[in-house]
This record gives C-alpha cells, sequence and structure tokens, in this order.
C-alpha cells in the first residue's frame, strides 16, 4: 500500500552518542525532531518507545488516527543480518524483535553513512559548503567521510536513474602519517593500541588522543576545540590542526580509491564545531598531496555538509525504495 496511507513514518539517525528522531509526514518533510542521549536508555526500543511517547510526536496532526506502520533507522555500526551490536555503544539488539515490540510492518536498518551518502544528492546550495576549489562532474561517484563518536567513510554509485549506496568501514584502516610530528604521534599511539586506524585519530577520542600524544597531557575533546577556537591553548590549536591536516590526506584516500569525481562531502558532528579553524587549515592542501596524482584530485571539489541533520534524507529516500520495492512484488 503505497501514497499518504503509508505516512507519517518513524525515522531514526544512531550515532554512538546520541540517537535523532523524526517524523516523516510526506516526502522529506520532517516534524517533531527529537535528540535523544544514547546513554540515558538501556536499548534503542525504550528509546524509541520514549521518543514515540512525546508530547511532539503526539501532537502531530492525524497522528492519534494513524498508526506509524513503517519505520527505518541508520545506525553507526555493520548492519549484516538480524542481530545488531554497537561498536561505539553497549545497545544490542535484534532487528526483528524491536519491529514486533513497536509494531511495525517495517523496519530497516542501514549504516549511518551509507545512509547520509543517500542524502547527498539532495543537499541544496545552502546545505553544504565549498572548502577549497574543483567543479563536481554529475552522475560520477560521490564520496564521504565525517568524524564524530568514530570516524565514518562512505560514497554512492549512479546505478540508471538511481544511485547506489556503499557500505563501508573504511575509517578503520590503518593510519598513515605524512610528516614526522605525525609519526611520533602514531609512535606514542602504538605504545597503547596494536593496531592504530584512521578513527583513533579523527574521532572526539582522537582529538584527545593527538593532544596527549604532543602534550603529553589530557583534555576532553570539547575542551580543546574550545580552547583551539579562543587562541587560548597552543597545543590545542596544533591538536585541531593535526586533526583537519590528517582528515584531508584521508579523504584524498577515499576520494581515489572510489574515483568521487562527483566530489567528495565531510560529514559528521566534529568538524562543523571547528568553524573558521577548518576553512584556514591544511584540509585542502592535504587532499591534493597525493603526488602525480595531485592533479586528479585538485579538480574534484569538497563540500562541508552545513544541513544539521542530514541523514534523515538518505533514511527517507532508502526507506521510500524499499517500500516502492515491496509494492511491486
Amino acid at each position: 500500500m503505497m501514497g499518504n496511507q503509508t505516512y507519517p513514518r518513524l525515522l531514526a539517525d544512531i550515532g554512538g552518542t546520541n540517537a535523532r528522531f523524526a517524523l516523516e509526514t510526506a516526502e522529506r518533510q520532517f516534524v517533531a525532531v527529537r535528540v535523544l542521549a544514547c546513554a540515558d536508555f538501556p536499548g534503542l526500543s525504550d528509546a524509541m518507545q520514549s521518543y514515540l511517547a512525546s508530547p511532539e510526536v503526539q501532537q502531530v496532526p492525524d497522528n492519534a488516527e494513524l498508526r506509524i506502520r513503517h519505520a527505518a533507522i541508520a545506525i553507526a555500526n555493520p548492519v549484516d543480518g538480524d542481530s545488531i551490536r554497537m561498536t561505539n555503544h553497549h545497545w544490542s539488539f535484534s532487528i526483528a524483535a524491536v519491529r514486533q515490540q513497536l509494531g511495525f510492518s517495517t523496519l530497516l536498518v542501514m549504516n549511518d553513512f551509507t545512509a547520509l551518502a543517500m542524502a547527498l544528492p539532495y543537499l541544496g546550495a545552502s546545505q553544504r559548503q565549498q572548502i577549497g576549489g574543483g567543479v563536481e562532474q554529475p552522475g560520477r561517484t560521490i564520496g564521504l567521510i565525517g568524524a564524530g563518536t568514530g570516524l565514518g567513510v562512505s560514497g554512492i554509485v549512479p546505478a540508471g536513474k538511481s544511485w547506489a549506496p556503499l557500505a563501508s568501514e573504511g575509517g578503520h584502516a590503518s593510519f598513515a602519517p605524512a610528516n614526522n610530528e605525525e609519526v611520533q604521534i602514531l609512535q606514542s599511539l602504538w605504545q597503547q593500541y596494536q593496531h592504530v586506524s584512521a578513527e583513533r585519530l579523527l574521532s572526539g577520542k582522537g582529538l584527545e588522543l593527538i593532544f596527549a600524544a604532543i602534550s603529553g597531557k589530557t583534555l576532553s575533546a570539547a575542551e580543546i576545540t574550545h580552547r583551539a577556537l579562543d587562541g587560548s591553548c597552543s597545543a590545542c590549536l596544533r591538536t585541531v590542526e593535526h586533526f583537519c591536516a590528517i582528515l584531508g590526506s584521508m579523504a584524498g584516500n577515499v576520494a581515489l580509491t572510489l574515483g568521487a569525481t562527483g566530489g567528495m562531502y565531510i560529514g559528521g558532528g566534529i568538524v562543523p564545531k571547528l568553524g573558521p579553524l577548518f576553512a584556514a587549515s591544511a584540509f585542502r592542501e592535504r587532499f591534493v598531496a597525493k603526488g602525480r596524482l595531485g592533479n586528479y584530485l585538485a579538480q574534484i571539489p569538497t563540500y562541508l555538509i552545513t544541513e544539521e541533520y542530514p541523514a534523515f534524507l538518505g533514511v527517507s529516500a532508502m526507506l521510500a525504495r524499499h517500500l516502492e520495492q515491496e509494492n511491486n512484488k
């Protein structure tokens, strides 16, 4: 059954720290957006039930007359089969069990960066900021990277008149230092970790690890960012500079691997908080610093996603496609 009878739909974007919920009342029309702290709930179903019971949801027009039948969740985790155990949080659940518990006809679960990648074609000029030069080639592969609680990597490739998302755990690829200072940071982290992934540095925890490696002190990611922005701590500023430069190198690696001539996007919760420090950083310089392939990368534009809740666009698109496929069976 298609059309308005499938609305409202429940959409969620679950990260390692926060769970974001919204109701979709029509195509790409989101209302009752709420952000809940994952730590406040023992499990996913508890957070979902709390959201559905909230006044914002109960007051949505027609919600009292029309039960929510279809839901889709983007989650910061690999999605392979029915059982989900989050990498950066303690939640674990069965997709089928949650669907039955909440009485949904459909519960679609996808990787959060797969969903964010599917949102990219729907972003307007006001929802992204270009960093550096380059011009996107229409209908070509688009890459995505984003640092938050962890490091997400994904992309989309053209598939006929639509797009096919790439499910990836590229954030766990090995970190490769590009200069002597980064070699020293890597050597410091080797004392704690047998494998130092890109995510070890390009995440909230990564900011703290970089700061500890260069200063020998401990400080929270939020405080590092705050002190770097107000200029009160040189070690914090150097930490952010290292972070942005390493992110540029990793983004360049992803763009080369995917052939992302449709553009390379930066998502996640950390970079937007860096404000002018990111725009003035070595990110773009390091993005193109790939020797003989530098000119190739210079043609690829890099965009910072500025939309507050971009994943909902991708979750909506994937749920709509799933329901259409089910309807056509």
